[in-house]
């Protein structure tokens, strides 16, 4: 899946969604998308920020989990999904994937 499909995926699902109070920074197959929900809104870019959760992805499991075809919490146990920093800013990202 191509970097910039991904960022334009997200970004509709960000923009519409309640802001996330905390930065997350999704790092898919190599490539940054950070999310800004510490304001009024949430906002979305391609920067390689410092951020409160970083979650790794290979954008094929992430394709997976936007379409249902994997649940996000195995497939953060069986490792396919990497986390870290603040688990609750993780548990939010359900949110941004429906």
């Amino acid at each position: 899946m191509d970097k910039n499909l991904v960022f334009e995926q997200l970004k509709d699902r960000v923009e519409k969604v309640d802001t996330i109070n905390g930065t997350l920074k999704f790092v898919v197959d190599g490539n940054s998308i950070y999310i800004d929900g510490s304001g009024e809104k949430n906002t979305i870019s391609l920067d390689d920020k410092e951020s409160d959760c970083t979650i790794s992805v290979s954008s094929d499991v992430l394709e997976q989990m936007r379409d249902g075809e994997i649940n996000p919490m195995m497939a953060v146990m069986s490792g396919k999904v990497k986390i870290s920093g603040d688990m609750g800013l993780a548990m939010k990202v359900q949110s941004l994937l429906s």
